[in-house]
């Protein structure tokens, strides 16, 4: 008998149809003698809709206040999920993320789990229940409730699932795996059996929206096999592992497309020490992650500083940046909304040279423009226009050999 944690996300729980389905789902393991924890999301577009409720209410919406409004998201999930798995004979209990022992840092919005206690988890188990958690969710080390951010409930069923020791942690979502490319924008994408966790942890990185990042990061820490498939099918899915790519297995594993970022270039920056801590200190201060930084060379005692940042954060960040600015005596800032990050990633790239001077002559010949360039051992990474995304994710898609010869067609909702 395993012990398998399932997390389901909001498209796979979002009316009460696919609700059903998700407890049909669970009902079939359970029958093959599995013990199951499932972690749910909220409600197809629940969150968003929270979040435009806020935004309709209050300019300001204080941290806290907004963790308790939008962890309700997830109590109605789990608790109709209970409900719809007593319908079939499954004895089921729900939890949230503090009564299950999640315990976070204080950072609302953007909290980090600090430790999982699962006590109550192991006693539903022992007596023979499935137990239905609420994602996204926990409580800080000062008692007030907190969330993870977005992807959180990918994050909560890996941390239970370390925390538990289970044999696997099956992530449902809409698609059927890991795909070498987003399939909307690139119809050759083909869909990948396996990947390794260094990879995953790139494509995340690098703006893949399958699996979120810090749940990859918790895998790969605490050993757990994530296996990324379908809720509207059976078929098997992708699995994450440790396990190395071999010798036979592509260079590149997949192209990655994020159009979520914006670039801020602070201009006329004086070169002199401490002046890139007091721009980015600030910033790191107020949770404003930042991606991808180009420097130019200096001139005349001056340069020219450009990173990325979330388009979400871009309030917060533009207002941090102008303060900094004026006190360091830089000569401006300019900020552009219409960019887009274009990522190669793959584990051969440690072995085969010639990948980025690859990436780049493909484009230029497509006549697509490079504003940035970020790299790491297996990752190329790019800025280009948003205008160019799709062509530039296509052609390098092409060039690489990742084409599957006929364009992804997404299978209907099957019902067991």
């Amino acid at each position: 008998m395993a012990l398998i944690v399932q997390k389901y996300g909001g498209t796979s729980v979002a009316d009460p149809d696919r609700m059903r389905a998700v407890a049909d789902h669970i009902a079939f393991t359970r029958s093959h003698g599995d013990d199951v924890v499932v972690v749910v999301s909220a409600m197809g577009k629940s969150t968003d809709n929270l979040i435009k409720l806020a935004n309709e209410v209050s300019d300001r919406k204080p941290g806290r206040e907004m963790d308790m409004l939008l962890t309700t998201g997830e109590r109605i999930s789990m608790s109709l999920l209970c409900m719809a798995l007593a319908d079939r004979d499954v004895d089921a209990v729900s939890f949230t993320g503090s009564q299950v022992g999640i315990i976070t840092d204080t950072a609302h919005g953007k909290a980090k789990i600090l430790e999982v206690r699962g006590d109550r988890v192991r006693e539903a188990l022992a007596d023979g229940k499935v137990c239905v958690v609420a994602g996204f969710q926990g409580v800080s080390t000062a008692k007030e409730i907190t969330t993870l951010g977005r992807g959180g409930s990918d994050t909560t069923a890996v941390a239970l699932a370390a925390a538990l020791g289970a044999d696997a942690c099956e992530i449902y979502t809409d698609v059927t795996g890991v795909f070498s490319a987003d399939p909307r924008i690139v119809p050759q994408a083909h869909k990948l059996t396996h990947i390794n966790f260094d990879e995953m942890l790139e494509m995340a990185g690098a703006g893949s929206k399958v699996l979120a990042l810090r749940s990859v990061e918790f895998a790969r820490n605490h050993h757990v096999p994530l296996h990324v498939r379908s809720s509207f099918t059976w078929e098997p899915g992708t699995w994450v592992t440790s396990e190395e790519p071999s010798m036979e297995d592509p260079i590149i594993s997949g192209v990655v497309t994020d159009a979520s970022e914006a670039k801020v270039t602070v201009l006329g920056v004086p070169d002199r020490p401490g002046v890139s801590a007091a721009l980015f200190e600030p910033l790191a201060a107020a949770n404003v992650n930042v991606d991808m930084i180009v420097q130019n060379t200096s001139t005349a005692g001056t340069t020219d500083i450009s990173f990325t940042v979330p388009l979400a954060d871009m309030a917060v960040a533009e207002g941090i940046v102008a303060d900094v600015a004026g006190s360091i005596e830089a000569a401006g800032v300019s900020h552009d909304n219409d960019i887009a990050k274009v990522s190669l990633v793959g584990a051969g790239m440690k072995t085969s040279p010639g990948i980025a001077a690859k990436m780049f002559r493909v484009l230029a010949d497509e006549g697509v423009n490079i504003q940035m360039i970020s790299t790491s051992t297996i990752r190329i990474s790019v800025v280009v226009a948003s205008s160019d995304l799709e062509r530039a994710a296509r052609v390098l898609h092409t060039a690489f050999g990742l084409d599957s010869g006929q364009a992804y067609s997404a299978p209907l909702p099957e019902r067991r």
